[in-house]
């Protein structure tokens, strides 16, 4: 039998703006969205559209501060500017305010909250809100275009009802805000492979950000080097995800599905392809115990978006999709003419080995430190 999908999405997530200049651009959803319509996806048996939801503030304090929460609020309305630094936001900035904020990321993380609802209560294998996945904003303040931290809303959601859940990220950016949400706890364990953050925001994701007090061993961090190319990625991934899931027995998989590692995303250097990342993301559903709740998360090269997510659900509902794009999407957008990759990335011969021996370091670095804390290669 098919896995039971789920698809949380209404196009209200993708009105929002920004700012003229953002790179974050909310209209992405809508391209995947027409995408994934004009392949037929949500008219598959196994698949299902279901609408968002406005998560409550009560939720949103599962993990920000009340504080925090009635600040985006009143700065949704215009309200309060003065106090903007206080919880990072400024104009012209990764974290500007605008109209209607409050509104864009209470949807937002109602959406993965419903995702969430949808595996608890049996009807779905697999729910996956492309809006979410915004992954660095902190408890007390928005960080990195991320105004409510949907993921650890939601699995806050499902560690209530005392469920063990494993995160896997695989933005660019490293997890940061979901790493700080469960650094002390050992009921969910994160786990975020990204471009190092020595060269790139936030600038965390060490090897040694293992986690503290109950929590440590299940903070597990793989920063990999520029330049890292499909191969090297999943390489790394096979090296470290099975073991620590079959060490964890995690009763939910969260995963972050950013599209930022794309080799022509414009704000990151990794390397991977559409359908590189979808063999990850392949990998993830074969390691799913029954549960899988997935996100979005970055992704600045709009087309790459649409293609990436759509394979990615496709993938989540096991169903190939062929690849020249359909007529009626080519004919609305241009730039695109297959959902996979014909352009390879160009590395340089002495490009991979330095690639490859960076991975290889973390991975070693993790083996060495993290898996013996969580009884891996222990008699």
């Amino acid at each position: 039998m098919s896995r039971r999908t789920a698809l949380v999405y209404h196009d209200a997530m993708s009105q929002h703006t920004l700012g003229p200049s953002h790179p974050m651009r909310p209209v992405r959803l809508q391209y995947t969205f027409d995408l994934m319509s004009a392949y037929g996806l949500s008219r598959l048996p196994n698949v299902s559209l279901v609408l968002p939801r406005d998560a409550k503030d009560a939720e949103l304090e599962s993990f920000h501060t009340a504080e925090y929460v009635a600040a985006v609020k009143a700065f949704s309305q215009g309200d309060r500017l003065p106090e903007q630094p206080a919880f990072n936001f400024a104009d012209n900035s990764d974290n500007p305010t605008f109209e209607g904020m409050y509104g864009a990321a209470a949807l937002s993380t109602g959406a993965s909250l419903k995702a969430a609802e949808l595996l608890l209560e049996g009807k779905a294998d697999v729910a996956f809100n492309i809006s979410g996945g915004l992954h660095h904003a902190m408890d007390d303040h928005a960080s990195g275009f991320c105004v409510f931290n949907d993921p650890a809303v939601a699995i806050n959601a499902m560690t209530a009802k005392g469920l063990k859940v494993m995160y896997i990220d695989i933005d660019a950016h490293h997890g940061d805000g979901v790493q700080a949400a469960f650094y002390n706890t050992d009921q969910v364990l994160t786990l975020s492979m990204h471009e190092s953050g020595r060269y790139l925001f936030p600038g965390t994701g060490e090897v040694e950000e293992m986690g503290s007090e109950r929590g440590r061993g299940y903070s597990v961090n793989v920063p990999l080097a520029p330049n890292t190319s499909d191969d090297v990625f999943r390489w790394a991934f096979e090296e470290v995800v099975p073991p620590i899931v079959e060490a964890f027995k995690p009763d939910v998989i969260a995963t972050q599905l950013g599209i930022d590692p794309y080799f022509n995303d414009p704000l990151t250097h990794l390397l991977l392809t559409v359908q590189g990342h979808a063999q990850i993301v392949q990998r993830l559903g074969e390691h799913s115990p029954g549960m899988w709740l997935a996100f979005g998360g970055g992704g600045y090269d709009l087309m790459a978006v649409a293609r990436a997510w759509t394979l990615d659900l496709a993938v989540m509902a096991e169903h190939h999709l062929d690849d020249d794009l359909p007529a009626s999407f080519r004919q609305q957008y241009q730039g695109a003419d297959k959902l996979r990759d014909a352009e390879i990335p160009n590395v340089e011969d002495d490009i991979l080995p330095k690639t490859l021996l960076y991975a290889q370091r973390s991975v070693q670095e993790v083996q060495q430190s993290v898996f013996p804390l969580l009884g891996i290669g222990s008699s």
